[in-house]
């Protein structure tokens, strides 16, 4: 199963926004998909009960030492694809949901204090070994200068940013309360365009696939 662990030091970074609407992609582009909440605030819990029964599902998973036997467990049941959802820390959660990973998505806001802050999840990042990239979120859609400068400072600490981003667009804040996506409230918008351009990337990303060979739905 590919998993791909949502990981950041800093709260208010993103994390459940990314995780929701990658699963969700996932799920839409015929993919069983999961989303696993090991954040005890359990923000993509209270989305999937607003989402009210549809897919992906939502699984709490509060402790560290569960969390492999849960993946297992999904794998054996059908899951495919399994975003995790991590708390706001570095703490034996995120580096267990390192370990399990195959690719780590580590969102920042392209801000002084956001930027500064991804360094401790940067040492996080590295000593799992694991593909990183940093993916800016909620910043403005259109700041050449302000992105080559973040992306300056991410390539500095030792990571890599990558080629997509989901910046500040209003449907994803409005879509979440209703337990929807983006593209579920606006499928013609531009947040839709982001997800999807989300979406191409990360199944398209080698490191990952090569651990899988045949994946249904992802037509590589």
């Amino acid at each position: 199963m590919i998993t791909v662990s949502i990981i950041s030091q800093k709260g208010g970074a993103g994390k459940t926004t990314l995780a929701i609407h990658l699963a969700t992609a996932a799920h839409d582009a015929g993919i069983p998909t999961v989303i696993m909440d090991t954040d005890p605030q359990a923000t993509a819990s209270r989305w999937g009960k607003w989402r009210a029964g549809r897919d992906p599902d939502v699984i709490d998973c509060a402790s560290h030492s569960l969390l492999p036997d849960k993946l297992a467990a999904l794998e054996r049941a059908g899951a495919m694809f399994a975003v995790i959802d991590t708390p706001p820390a570095a703490d034996i959660m995120a580096r267990e949901a390192c370990r399990v990973a195959s690719l780590l998505l580590i969102p920042c806001r392209p801000r002084a204090f956001d930027l500064d802050a991804v360094r401790t999840t940067a040492e996080l990042a590295q000593a799992s070994g694991k593909p990183a990239y940093v993916l800016f979120m909620a910043g403005p859609p259109r700041a050449v200068l302000l992105y080559a400068e973040a992306e300056r400072l991410i390539e500095q600490i030792g990571l890599k940013v990558a080629p997509v981003m989901l910046p500040e667009r209003a449907a994803f804040h409005h879509s979440v309360a209703g337990g929807k996506t983006a593209p579920e409230l606006e499928p013609a918008g531009k947040a839709a365009d982001d997800v999807a351009a989300l979406w191409a990337w990360v199944s398209k990303h080698d490191s990952m696939l090569s651990r899988h060979h045949v994946i249904k739905g992802l037509g590589v």
